[in-house]
């Protein structure tokens, strides 16, 4: 029995030096195979595309993660900001903070990325502000929240040491490089106000993918306007149309009871109330009556 027993032991410890420690799967805090249907979480909107200075692209697809207070709270650069409350109760709470949206830039410089459109909080949706500061490792570092729903995460990291690492206008392409100049020449000349300095960079900023862009939002906002204008114009050729229609109908009907009337009115109303009034007139007559003053009382027979 020993004898079997270390025998079979080197073989067991053989097995075990070539065993591999299998790492959770990044899944950026969001739907893990490995969790039950009811506890993955649903985010609300797609992450925007990686963007800004391109140093700081080899951070996505990474996650980094600082446990305070009985939370786990998971950084993933370009992607998300997650919550997961250690413990063991059956009702846990795991959330998203945030979901990457856009920059955050003043004077040129990037001063944070902004995770929105998280889990539901009231009456708005959680978002996270996550600044980013020079240091000789890269880890999230802090959390808190300023006002309620709203999250401020400090991550640190050696890709932002650079003096010019955080430089706005670096990373635009020459085109938008110019359209900037231009507005900056624009508004040192006077020709522009401060806020449409603001509105013509944010427009730059934009096409540079660097902030969430409202013009689809704009453009669906027109298209339903013009729609209104079409229908309104077709509404009123339609009405007009009805209209002509209706006055020929009478001119027809006035000519061939021998009443005249008035030729050129000079608008549709007035050839409608012009017939109108003929109308009316005839009939009167037709019934031995004619009208008096203004309110065509009926005549005394001995008025006529």
């Amino acid at each position: 029995m020993y004898l079997c027993f270390y025998t079979v032991l080197p073989y067991f410890l053989g097995l075990a030096g070539k065993m591999k420690i299998v790492e959770e799967p990044n899944t950026f805090g969001l739907n893990n195979p490995f969790m039950a249907q009811g506890n993955r979480l649903q985010p609300k909107v797609s992450p925007a595309p990686v963007s800004g200075p391109a140093h700081l692209h080899h951070l996505a697809g990474k996650c980094f993660s600082l446990t305070e207070s009985m939370y786990k709270y998971e950084f993933c650069p370009f992607h998300n900001v997650t919550q997961h409350e250690q413990s063991f109760r059956w009702n846990a709470y795991s959330g998203i903070l945030g979901i990457w949206q856009e920059w955050e830039m003043t004077n040129n410089t990037f001063t944070g990325m902004w995770m929105r459109d998280g889990d539901t909080c009231g009456t708005r949706n959680r978002e996270t502000k996550v600044v980013l500061v020079c240091s000789n490792s890269s880890k999230l570092v802090q959390v808190s929240e300023p006002s309620t729903c709203i999250y401020s995460l400090t991550f640190e990291t050696p890709l932002v040491c650079h003096p010019h690492s955080l430089l706005v206008y670096p990373t635009l392409n020459e085109k938008l490089q110019k359209e900037w100049d231009e507005v900056e020449q624009a508004r040192y000349d006077g020709l522009i106000t401060e806020q449409g300095y603001n509105n013509l960079l944010r427009d730059v900023f934009e096409d540079a993918g660097l902030l969430k862009s409202n013009k689809v939002t704009e453009t669906v906002a027109k298209a339903e306007t013009r729609s209104e204008k079409h229908n309104s114009l077709q509404k009123c050729q339609e009405d007009y149309q009805k209209q002509s229609e209706e006055v020929a109908r009478l001119r027809a009907l006035l000519t061939l009871n021998n009443i005249s009337f008035e030729s050129q009115p000079s608008t549709l109303a007035q050839q409608h109330q012009s017939v109108y009034n003929v109308l009316i007139s005839s009939v009167l007559l037709k019934h031995g009556c004619f009208l008096c003053g203004r309110r065509g009382e009926r005549c005394n027979d001995s008025a006529g």
